[in-house]
Parts: structure tokens; sequence; C-alpha cells
């Protein structure tokens, strides 16, 4: 492992937090982003496939809690680039010990942290700033006939958001709540 990244482990199996670690001087800093050596630990053999850059205006808006179903399934690498998030992801493993917990890792430029989402969890975020910008990695195209979310205000999964949530697009707002019988999701 190069000394460019730290790997931290969270209470839920194959979430994962990267601390990207900037070397700079008195005229700024340089970042490493991704970097498929040094994360092969927790890539595997995952590609990324795709980028995606996100502007959220607001302070207290929530968005998610979304996720992709097999064989559609991906691995998300989110990084905040300005302001700053709650970030969240929500185990939905089949059979897994910690099926629907949920995990929380405040992201903002400063901390230089990455979530590293695995397949089989739902990921969301609130905004705890406004004009927040966040960088997505996915290691599979996004799929529509594959697409899924969670409420993220579900009575089964009890988040606790830090703020009194501003906006959520109508879409997240309507997710059903999780079935009785909801089993969970296959990777």
């Amino acid at each position: 492992m190069s000394g460019r990244f730290e790997i931290q482990k969270t209470p839920l199996s194959g979430l994962n937090v990267i601390v990207r670690k900037p070397m700079g001087d008195s005229r700024g800093y340089l970042e490493r982003m991704f970097c498929m050596d040094d994360l092969e630990e927790i890539l595997g053999k995952r590609q990324v496939v795709q980028i995606n850059h996100t502007l959220t205006q607001a302070k207290g808006t929530v968005r998610g809690m979304h996720f992709q179903y097999a064989p559609h399934a991906e691995m998300k690498l989110v990084s905040c680039l300005r302001g700053e998030v709650f970030d969240v992801a929500v185990d939905l493993r089949k059979n897994s010990p910690t099926f629907l917990h949920w995990h929380a890792e405040l992201l903002s430029a400063d901390n230089h942290k990455t979530l590293a989402i695995p397949e089989g969890f739902a990921h969301g975020f609130q905004t705890l700033t406004d004009d927040c910008e966040l960088l997505y990695l996915h290691t599979a195209s996004y799929a529509p006939n594959a697409e899924a979310g969670l409420n993220p205000q579900d009575a089964r999964l009890v988040i606790q958001w830090p703020l009194p949530i501003a906006e959520m697009s109508p879409r997240d707002a309507t997710h059903p709540a999780i079935a009785a019988d909801f089993e969970g999701v296959t990777q």
C-alpha cells in the first residue's frame, strides 16, 4: 500500500473509508483521488467504468437511498469535493449479520475521506452545508431497469439524519417502506 491512502474498516463488513493523504507545500497540494494499484485491497478485480459529479445546493437536502440489483450491482467510491455531507450506507446483503444496519461518515474537502461502498449496500447523504459537490466512481454503469431505492425516512432503518430534512426529490420521498418479507439482495 502506498503512502497516499489509508484504508479504515467500519463496523459493516466490506464497507471501508479511504483517507487520502495529500502532499503539499506553501503553494497548495496534490491529492491522488484514485489509484487502481494502491486500492486493490478493496477493489479486487473491479474496474471503475463510470464517474459522476453532483452538486446539491441547499443545506439539509437528503439524496438517496439508492442501489442497483445484480447483475448491475456496483461498488461506489464517494468523495466530497466541496462542502460537507453526512454520507450513509445501508447493508442490504442477504444473510448478512449486519442486514439493515447503517453506517455514516462525514465527508468533506477538508477531511479527505472517501466512502468505499460495496455491492449490496444502499447509499445516500445529507448536505451539512450549502453547495456540496460529490464525486462518484462506479464499478458498473447506470442501469435504469436495475435501479431501486429505500425511503430515507424508513422506520426500520432509523437513520439519524443530523439536520431536519430541508429538501428531498419526489422520487426519493416516495420510495416505499421496506417490506416485512424483504430478505435482502444478492451482490
